[in-house]
């Protein structure tokens, strides 16, 4: 059974930072690449960033490039989104998933975890 738990949210102003955290339980974490989806309100989830089971091949959404650094620590099945000068467009509940590659922008588990919300004032 897959269980996803995210964490790190909160309010920020424009310019500000946050880290997120997913908690992944996952039998197979350590050979899954990983990623960060986002939901902002009245939108579709969009796919954020992804990150190879070595953490070497790394995939981001053009909107975040230079501003979010995904990592991860397989020894905790924990997947992190470190987030910098943040935009009031980044406001969003965000998740963490898994993917087919690094190069993929599709989910694989049908089930999500509760999110995080990450909001961001101007």
């Amino acid at each position: 059974q897959v269980q996803l738990v995210e964490s790190g949210g909160g309010l920020v102003q424009a310019g500000g930072s946050l880290r997120l955290s997913c908690a992944a339980s996952i039998r197979t974490f350590n050979s899954r690449v990983m990623g960060w989806f986002r939901q902002a309100p009245g939108k579709e989830r969009e796919f954020v960033a992804s990150i190879g089971w070595g953490g070497v091949r790394i995939n981001y959404a053009d909107s975040v490039k230079g501003r979010f650094t995904i990592s991860r620590d397989n020894a905790k099945t924990t997947v992190y989104l470190q987030m910098n000068s943040l935009k009031p467009e980044d406001t969003a509940v965000y998740y963490c998933n898994a993917l087919i590659d690094w190069t993929s922008v599709v989910p694989v588990f049908a089930s999500w975890g509760q999110g995080t919300q990450v909001t961001v004032s101007s």
